[in-house]
C-alpha cells in the first residue's frame, strides 16, 4: 500500500484549545472552514464530469451505479442511492449504496467491519455486479481496506472504478480508474472527517447523480417529472408543475396528475 503521501485528513487542526472557545467562536470557526469545501469540490469538476459521462453511457445500456464505503462515507453513499427512486422514479437497484458492516452499520458502528478487504466484493456479488456497471469507492482517508479491496476486485472483473477521497495521492486515488481527490484541508476537529470531508463527499455525490439523471433524461426543463408521488407535498409539487407546464388551473392539473400517474405522462398526454 502506498504511504508516501500527506495524510491531510489526519493533519492538526488550524485551531487549538477548542474547549476554551465560547460557542459563538466555535460556530464561526466551523463555518469559516466549511466555506472552503465548495471551492475544493470545484477543483475536481473535470474528474466528476468524466465519471458522469462514463456512467451515463453504461446506464443507458442498463448498467448500474454502486457506492461502497465505511462509516460516514458509507452512509453518504447509501443516502444518495436511497434518494434516487423517490426523486427520479427509478427502481431502487439502479443506484446502490453498500457499507462495511451492512445495513445495521447505518445506525450503529460495527467493530472492525471496514478492516476486511474481501467483504466488499462479497457484498457486491450479491447484486451480480458486472462490467456494465460502475463502482465508486468513498473514503476520506483513501486507505479503508473494505473500499480498497472492493475497488481492486472490481477492476479484476473489468468494472470501471472511481474513488472519492480527501487525501490526494492516497491508495484509493492511485488504484481507481477515475480518482476524485478533494483537498479540503485539516478538519476543525483534528481527524473528524464527518465534517469538511463528509460535506465535500455529499456535494460530489449530489453532483454525480443529479447530472447523471439529467443526462439520461429523467429531468424535463428544470423539473423532476418522474418523481414518485408518495406524499401530499409531492402531489402538490407535481400539480404545480403541470399548472406551469400546461397553463391550466390547479384543479384540472390535480385531476390530470391523478389520471396519468406522473408529471411526465400528464404532459405527454395533454401537450
Amino acid at each position: 500500500m502506498q504511504t508516501n503521501y500527506k495524510k491531510i485528513t489526519e493533519s492538526p487542526s488550524n485551531y487549538d484549545n477548542l474547549e476554551l472557545m465560547d460557542t459563538q467562536t466555535i460556530l464561526e470557526s466551523i463555518n469559516k472552514e466549511d466555506q472552503k469545501v465548495a471551492v475544493a469540490v470545484s477543483e475536481v469538476i473535470p474528474q466528476i464530469s468524466k465519471l458522469v459521462a462514463e456512467t451515463a453511457e453504461r446506464f443507458l445500456k442498463g448498467g448500474r451505479l454502486f457506492y461502497i464505503g465505511a462509516g460516514t462515507s458509507g452512509r453518504l453513499g447509501i443516502l444518495d442511492a436511497s434518494e434516487i427512486p423517490p426523486t427520479y422514479g427509478l427502481p431502487h437497484d439502479r443506484v446502490v449504496g453498500l457499507m462495511a458492516g451492512g445495513d445495521i452499520a447505518i445506525r450503529k458502528s460495527v467493530e472492525h467491519a471496514e478492516d476486511d478487504p474481501n467483504q466488499a466484493w462479497k457484498d457486491l456479488s450479491e447484486h451480480d455486479i458486472d462490467e456494465n456497471d460502475v463502482l465508486v469507492g468513498i473514503a476520506a482517508s483513501g486507505t479503508t481496506p473494505y473500499v480498497l479491496g472492493g475497488i481492486a476486485d472490481a477492476k479484476k472483473h473489468g468494472i470501471l472504478t472511481a474513488g472519492i477521497t480527501n487525501n490526494p495521492g492516497s491508495p484509493l486515488a492511485t488504484e481507481s480508474d477515475i480518482p476524485i481527490e478533494i483537498n479540503v484541508g485539516p478538519e476543525f476537529l483534528t481527524g473528524s472527517t464527518r465534517m469538511k470531508s463528509g460535506t465535500s463527499q455529499k456535494l460530489a455525490l449530489n453532483m454525480i447523480t443529479t447530472s447523471l439523471m439529467i443526462k439520461i433524461g429523467r429531468v424535463k426543463g428544470n423539473k423532476m417529472v418522474d418523481m414518485q408521488l408518495s406524499n401530499n407535498k409531492l402531489v402538490d409539487r407535481g400539480t404545480r408543475y403541470l399548472v406551469e407546464a400546461l397553463n391550466i388551473e390547479y384543479q384540472e392539473a390535480a385531476k390530470a396528475l391523478k389520471k396519468y400517474g406522473s408529471v411526465r405522462e400528464a404532459i405527454k398526454a395533454m401537450k
